[in-house]
Formats: structure tokens, C-alpha cells, sequence
């Protein structure tokens, strides 16, 4: 009779610490191309003066303004990051030359053209994406040939146009509409979101269509929600290019009244009344709400980049 089979002993294997276990589970905190490391050394040293060459010429400039607006008497002739003599009154001077009244102006475009922007924006990607039809590449090109027309060559036709905009034979000068109106189709917002729309797999429509989802339902509840990463870098940079508009506020206005804040800061460069102070304060003034939409969308726009970025 033969002696049962005795299974070998299992050396049972060794414990990793908890802490070990979490480095390996946890990335590390600074997870760079450059391989950041925590660790002082020459690398490090490097590192830490690139970064610092890289704050100080992107953010030199802004507290530059902003040094000159809250400076009494700012030189235009040397740079500061700190104000001399800090004072508001030149907040104050640019107040009481209008310019919350031209930031009021900028503000009611800004939003107005970025919702109808958006819009037209996600209703014509949807139909370049997820429909198809004839002559569908022409009319993606014709929404990419409208980013290749510098607004000087379109700014009198433009300007005609909006003194009797045919058909309704309406005067669109001196109205808000009169630089909404122009500003309601990007080429690049539809060429984004056309884009990251062809991404969405085909399945996750087909199951919805089974369901009973029309096409109203579909964008809304099903294609919109998978977006979000692109409607927030269209958001961004759509806001950005309505606000820094020059040309087109100021041949669609009819009355001083009528300008935008980037208008007024040259009304106010060629004040001889007011010194370079109010033009800086005008300009800090200028600059918040880009600053803010960044802020509030900065996740938005590099988780949309990034997605862009690794597509296929």
C-alpha cells in the first residue's frame, strides 16, 4: 500500500507593510515629464530655477499691472512687482471715467455670445459627428475657413452688413446684438467638439435608440454628459476670444456709450487727463474675469486638452 501524497509545505509569503503597499498603490506626488523629485540634489536645484524662470515671465507682466495700478505715481520707465506708495485712487479715477459702465457692456456680450456660441457650437458638431449627409466635409470647411479671415479684411463688409442686415432690412449698430450676433459661430468650437463627438463609441447610441431615446434626448442626456471635458476648453477659450475683442465692438457701436472695456482702455491711453495709473488700473479691471473663467474651468480645459492628447 502506498504512503498518501503529502502536499510540500508553502512557505507562506512575506508581509509588505502597509506603508510600502500605499507608496506602491499611491503615484507620486509630483508626477512630471521631468521626473520630479523631492529629493534636494542638482537636478532638484535645476528644476526649481526653471520653474521659477517660467512663473517670473508668465507672471511678471500681471503683477507688473498691478503693481502700476495701486502705485500713486507708477514710472513707465522701470519695473516693479510691488506698488510704490499704495493708494486705490486710481481705481477710483478709471470708476469715474465710465469703465464699470464699459465692463457692464463687456460683461452682457461676453455671456450673451459665449451661450449662443455654445449652442450653435454643440448643434452643429452633433450633426457633423454623429449624422451623416452630403456634402458634410464642405461644411466642416467652411466653418474652418472662417478662422482664416483676419478681422481687418472682413471689418467693412462686416460693418455694412450690420448697418442693414439683409432681408429684415434691421440696424444692428448700437445694439448689444450687433456684436453677439457675429461672435455666435467659432470654427474651432465646432471643430473641437466635432471631434471629441466621433470619439463616443456607436454602442452607447444604439443602446439608447433601443430605448426609445429621440435625438432631442440624445444629445442632452447621452452625448452632452460624455463632453463635458471639451464644452469646458470651448468655454474657456470662446470667453477669452469674445472678451479681448477690439474691432468689432467699436465698428458695431454708434455711441461712445456703446464701447467694451478693451475699447476703453485706449480711450483712456489717449486721455491726457489721466496718467499711466488709471490706464493700468483699467487694464487689472480688464483682466479679472478671464482670470476668474480660468480659474473656475482650469480642470475642465486640461482634462480636455489631455483627453485631445491621447485620442487613439
Amino acid at each position: 500500500m502506498s504512503a498518501p501524497a503529502i502536499d510540500p509545505v508553502r512557505t507562506p509569503a512575506p508581509a509588505i507593510p502597509a506603508r510600502a503597499a500605499k507608496q506602491r498603490a499611491t503615484p507620486a506626488r509630483f508626477d512630471t515629464a521631468l521626473g520630479w523629485s523631492d529629493r534636494p540634489g542638482a537636478g532638484w536645484a535645476l528644476r526649481i530655477l526653471l520653474c521659477a524662470i517660467a512663473l517670473a515671465v508668465f507672471a511678471g507682466p500681471f503683477l507688473t499691472i498691478l503693481s502700476g495700478a495701486l502705485s500713486k505715481n507708477p514710472s513707465g520707465s522701470s519695473l516693479s512687482f510691488l506698488p510704490h506708495h499704495p493708494t486705490l485712487l486710481n481705481i477710483k479715477v478709471a470708476g469715474e471715467r465710465g469703465i464699470w459702465d464699459y465692463f457692464t457692456n463687456s460683461l452682457v456680450i461676453a455671456g450673451g455670445a459665449l451661450l449662443l456660441q455654445l449652442a450653435v457650437s454643440v448643434l452643429a458638431a452633433y450633426a457633423l459627428a454623429r449624422h451623416r449627409f452630403r456634402g458634410q466635409a464642405l461644411v466642416l470647411t467652411l466653418f474652418m475657413l472662417t478662422m482664416m479671415l483676419p478681422e481687418e479684411v472682413i471689418a467693412i463688409p462686416l460693418s455694412l452688413v450690420l448697418g442693414h442686415v439683409p432681408v429684415v432690412g434691421i440696424d444692428l449698430k448700437g445694439s448689444v446684438w450687433g456684436v453677439i450676433l457675429p461672435l455666435g459661430a467659432w470654427g474651432f468650437s465646432v471643430m473641437l467638439l466635432t471631434e471629441f463627438m466621433k470619439d463616443i463609441p456607436v454602442e452607447i447610441e444604439e443602446a439608447a435608440r433601443l430605448d426609445g431615446v429621440g435625438e432631442f434626448r440624445m444629445l442632452w442626456q447621452v452625448i452632452l454628459p460624455l463632453c463635458k471635458p471639451a464644452l469646458g476648453v470651448a468655454g474657456v477659450l470662446g470667453f477669452v476670444m469674445i472678451w479681448d475683442q477690439y474691432l468689432l465692438p467699436l465698428i458695431a457701436s454708434k455711441d461712445p456709450t456703446d464701447y467694451t472695456v478693451t475699447v476703453a482702455l485706449s480711450i483712456l491711453r489717449t486721455d491726457p487727463e489721466v496718467g499711466s495709473g488709471v490706464v493700468l488700473a483699467g487694464a487689472v479691471i480688464a483682466l479679472l474675469p478671464s482670470l476668474i473663467v480660468y480659474l473656475l474651468l482650469q480642470r475642465s480645459l486640461v482634462t480636455g486638452i489631455a483627453a485631445g492628447a491621447t485620442k487613439g
